[in-house]
């Protein structure tokens, strides 16, 4: 196949003690300094939750925003895997360990936010699940789907240790793990978006509409390629690699096509359900509308053209840019258009915002750790110095 024209991946080498990763330390120590207190002594600790808010910036961030930027190691395996784009084999790897640290935080970052945490196990029990509940469906999902990415990436352990005969035993099954691999994200990516619908009138007409689980669906996928820009570009800058501009232009230009798609749904369905005058009224949601909705078109005009889809600026920026729309589009729905009623209001505590900036914290020295130690990135790369 076509994976034989590229090299094998190999470890990055080099130090892991720097600024970068002492500062991921100093974060994380903080974060479970709270965390402790937040189990010792409830979530009115440490976060400013309340009736009104019964999630916060746990929930939006480290969970909705977090599984959709997550969905870079999804996206890649759909490309590769089931459009048969064996070119693109080299980033299966990278992308899938940031979605696989992306979804295992977002699952330890529910258990952050759950009240009665110690009760979780009830949602998993044959007596007491309810498989007609949104929730349900998405945790379930999320779960397996942590279990299913730790087995996609488990040959990466076991090339690590040189246990060839686990690594093949498991390549046999991979078929079956890629394929639920990408029907599980489909699912509980567009189920996310049915949480906000099953809300009703608490959330923002802005944000109100049938068709949230379609958009939620949508920019997960072309988040996830635009992580996979993000992060392709940081990790060369950073190891000095040269930077796989042959691969990331025409993933670019793949986005670029799904992005078309959600901003025709995104409009349509905002003007076909009378919605579009509230954008228009001075408010801070309508502000927060405008700012997603610029974070979605500037890429098509700043990368629309195939020259500059070959600019690695360019390109970093439009990712940055769809991230950012991404992640304006959940926080709009799940907080700042989220309509409770009554006297309640929530801004996020310091303590949530440190717990949040730990856990991108583990992720990125995760990364670090594992890329420099384990075949991850690959080995033609891996010794550029330029």
């Amino acid at each position: 196949m076509s994976n034989n024209h590229h090299a094998a991946p190999a470890p990055v080498g080099g130090g892991l003690v720097n600024i970068v990763t002492l500062s991921c330390g100093v974060l994380i120590a903080l974060m479970a300094a709270i965390l402790m207190v937040r189990f010792l002594f409830g979530l009115g600790a440490v976060t400013a939750l309340n009736d009104g808010y019964p999630w916060g910036i746990w929930i939006a961030v480290d969970v909705v925003i977090g599984s959709a930027f997550a969905c870079g190691g999804f996206s890649v395996a759909m490309l590769v895997y089931i459009f048969n784009k064996g070119e693109y084999h080299p980033l299966v790897r990278p992308a899938l360990l940031a979605s696989l640290f992306g979804y295992t935080l977002a699952g330890a970052g529910v258990m952050f936010d759950l009240g009665r945490w110690w009760n979780v196990w009830n949602m998993f029990w044959p007596t007491s699940i309810n498989p007609n509940s949104v929730m349900f469906e998405v945790a379930v999902c999320i779960s397996l789907y942590i279990v299913v990415m730790w087995i996609e990436f488990s040959p990466v352990v076991f090339e690590k240790l040189g246990k060839d005969d686990a690594r093949r035993k498991v390549g046999k099954a991979m078929f079956f793990v890629i394929a639920l691999g990408t029907v599980l994200p489909m699912m509980h990516q567009s189920s996310l978006g049915t949480l906000l619908v099953v809300l009703g009138g608490q959330v923002h007409p802005l944000w109100q509409t049938p068709v949230l689980p379609l958009l939620y669906l949508l920019s997960a996928i072309f988040m996830g390629y635009a992580v996979v820009l993000f992060e392709s570009c940081l990790t060369s800058t950073a190891y000095r690699r040269k930077i796989e501009t042959h691969m990331l232009t025409p993933i670019a230009k793949i986005m670029l096509g799904i992005l078309a798609v959600f901003i025709v749904v995104r409009i349509g369905d905002v003007i076909a359900r009378g919605a579009l005058p509230r954008a228009f009224q001075p408010s801070v949601q309508a502000l927060m509308f405008w700012l997603e909705m610029a974070c979605f078109i500037a890429p098509l005009i700043l990368i629309g053209a195939e020259a500059n889809r070959r600019n690695p600026a360019k390109l970093f920026l439009a990712g940055v840019l769809l991230m950012l729309g991404g992640a304006l589009m959940r926080l709009n729905g799940f907080l700042i258009g989220y309509e409770t009623g009554g006297d309640f209001n929530y801004f996020p505590t310091l303590a949530e915002v440190l717990v949040t900036a730990g856990m991108f914290a583990v992720e990125v020295l995760g990364y670090i750790i594992i890329t420099r130690r384990f075949p991850v990135l690959p080995r033609e790369n891996a010794q550029a110095t330029h």
